[in-house]
């Protein structure tokens, strides 16, 4: 399986949270949930392992229900 624990951004990290927030803005629950869905294709389409894509998306998974277990959304 894909080690994913490697932070790649750093600092940068933080960055694209921001432009990723702003790239929200203004968007209803619709609207975002369209952009979002594309970020992942385009993303996907650039990490291009299929092996590494499903990993992403069973920590993603993960991570949404130990948060959901814990309380937390």
């Amino acid at each position: 399986m894909p080690d994913l624990s490697t932070d790649r951004l750093g600092a940068a990290g933080d960055l694209f949270y921001e432009a990723l927030l702003k790239a929200h803005e203004g968007l209803d629950e619709a609207g975002s949930a369209r952009l979002n869905a594309r970020l992942v294709l385009l993303l996907a389409n650039q990490v291009g392992d299929l092996d590494t894509l499903k990993a992403a998306l069973g920590s993603a998974r993960d991570g949404i229900n130990s948060r959901r277990a814990a309380g937390r959304s």
